[in-house]
């Protein structure tokens, strides 16, 4: 299912512009990120899957993990170049070569999906601020973290979600898609 992602991305680029120097060095919801390591993760991550888009191979050793000095700048262009690239009904067929793994462009679409609104949310949440995520958006990321999450046994995946965490049948979307990722939808810094 192909997705438009200009309205995530165009969400995201306007949280990143919200970021003042101080929040840098603060916690997320990803335990395990800053701030500045978000945005680190959000720009390596939009860069690879801009280049899965256009069916290009993800070069392998080791990431980039400092967040460029002109981050304000960059984020949003890439933002807006990765969303041009999933446009375009090509990067949705086919398969990518992902991290060494062959799969389903579409299967890439729906991760990078998954990724922007959760990042997003994280984001938003670490620098108190409003988020909305666009509703076929979180359709895809809840379907994706539906599955994942089905085919994990509910105990979570390493390095992409911990265990689901309880939420009301009847939550708002967004709650559960970030309850399913193992996120405290009401998390504050």
């Amino acid at each position: 299912m192909a997705v438009d992602l200009e309205p995530i991305t165009r969400e995201v680029a306007g949280l990143v512009g919200r970021v003042r120097d101080d929040q840098l060095d603060g916690p997320t919801p990803c335990t395990e990120m800053t701030v500045r390591e978000l945005l680190a993760h959000l720009a390596q991550l939009t860069v690879g899957f801009r280049m899965l888009a256009q069916k290009q191979t993800i070069p392998g050793g080791p990431r980039p993990t400092e967040l460029p000095a002109d981050w304000r700048d960059v984020l949003p262009r890439v933002l807006d170049e990765l969303a041009d690239a999933w446009q375009l009904p090509a990067a949705w067929e086919g398969t990518v070569q992902f991290f060494g793994q062959e799969m389903p462009g579409a299967m890439a679409g729906q991760i990078v999906t998954d990724e922007l609104v959760l990042h997003g949310w994280d984001l938003a949440r670490a620098i108190g601020a409003p988020y909305r995520a666009d509703e076929p958006a979180l359709r895809a990321a809840h379907d994706w973290v539906s599955a994942t999450v089905e085919r994990t046994g509910g105990k979570g995946q390493e390095g992409l979600f911990a265990p689901p965490v309880p939420v009301a049948d009847d939550a708002p979307l967004l709650d559960r898609v970030v309850a399913l990722a193992g996120r405290t939808p009401t998390w504050t810094p």
